[in-house]
């Protein structure tokens, strides 16, 4: 992967377009404070572990040093992982989605075009755990992913992205171009889901999320918008509560039983 800065990565647009790989590992900026004044959570969690409800603590690093790699940490902004990406992408691959509950699952699995879209059996979930064990054997062979230097992570991710290896039944190009994907995803959607933590993305970016209404700006023009970023579940006090997993159909039911 070339060496690209954020800024270019940003106004890129496109997910598949550019790949930024971290030169070094730069201090990622404070979590800020937000509209109400309160610390926000991550302020108030300090550097306590997250809890994942997917990934195993093995997958865990993997995962958290990937996505570094892919949103590195500069003077712009923090890295995905400090952002809480992989907390967002564990909550997809654990709930309803994960599951494959809105997939066409009945075949047949045949090799199809790039127009065909997505071609393989596998739910979300079951796509991530084969492509995590398949690269946890390899990583048996040598050094693990997350113990490499900068440089020789961005080769293996290269490798993903452009290579034909086989991870438990997963092309390595697959994995890696939805990995790419639901890290952009976590990185910029709304706190909410267990990424862009603090709306420090959306701040980056100017962007300032979901107000209810800006009846007191209305007749006031030219002036610079520059409130802090608000979520869509955030309450009066500030703090923004996480929208619950959605779980599967399967998982609800078994729950009644």
């Amino acid at each position: 992967m070339d060496s690209v800065s954020r800024r270019i990565f940003l106004k890129a647009g496109s997910a598949a377009a550019v790949i930024p790989a971290a030169v070094g590992v730069a201090a990622a900026a404070p979590n800020p404070p937000n509209a109400a004044g309160h610390p926000s959570p991550g302020q108030q969690q300090g550097t306590q572990k997250p809890t994942y409800l997917f990934f195993s603590a093995a997958e865990a690093a993997f995962m958290e040093a990937a996505v570094d790699r892919l949103i590195p940490p500069d003077d712009l902004g923090p890295g995905a992982n400090d952002a809480g990406v992989v907390s967002y992408i564990d909550r997809q691959l654990a709930g309803a989605w994960g599951a494959g509950e809105r997939l066409y699952r009945s075949g047949p699995w045949h090799q199809g075009t790039p127009q065909q879209g997505y071609q393989l059996p596998f739910t979300p979930a079951e796509l991530f755990r084969n492509a995590l064990r398949g690269i946890a054997q390899q990583g048996q062979k040598g050094t693990p992913f997350e113990k490499m230097p900068g440089n020789e992570q961005d080769a293996f991710l290269t490798r993903l992205q452009n290579g034909t290896d086989d991870l438990e039944g997963v092309p390595a190009k697959t994995f890696f171009e939805s990995l790419l994907a639901l890290t952009v995803e976590g990185f910029f959607s709304d706190p909410a889901y267990g990424g862009n933590r603090d709306g420090r993305a959306w701040t980056m970016i100017g962007f300032p999320g979901a107000y209810g209404n800006y009846y007191d700006l209305v007749d006031k023009h030219g002036i610079h918008f520059d409130l802090p970023p608000r979520s869509l579940a955030e309450d009066g006090a500030g703090h923004v509560h996480e929208m619950p997993v959605a779980m599967p159909v399967s998982r609800k039911q078994q729950g009644r039983r």
